[in-house]
């Protein structure tokens, strides 16, 4: 019987940090609607608009619609970025 390899958790590197995510799919997609939910109420002490881009960052990981938005603003934004040089 050969041992199936240990897979590595799941992780977002933001800066130097490194965060490790919930492991299941329900977790990751609980996580990121709880972020994006706080960050609308961004307005609240504690809570704040950073929420929103990281909980899509995470749903991007499991629902290719989010991925595909979150790509599609990552090439809007270099072409954007590139035109004012």
């Amino acid at each position: 019987m050969s041992k199936q390899p240990k897979k590595s958790p799941d992780k977002i590197r933001i800066g130097k940090r490194e965060f490790s995510l919930p492991g299941t799919k329900t977790g990751r997609i609980t996580v990121g609607i709880a972020l994006i939910i706080g960050g609308i109420l961004g307005f609240l002490p504690i809570l704040g608009f950073w929420m929103i881009p990281l909980g899509l960052l995470i749903l991007s990981k499991d629902l290719h619609l989010v991925r595909r938005f979150n790509r599609r603003f990552g090439v809007w934004w270099t072409k954007r970025k590139n035109r004012k040089k």
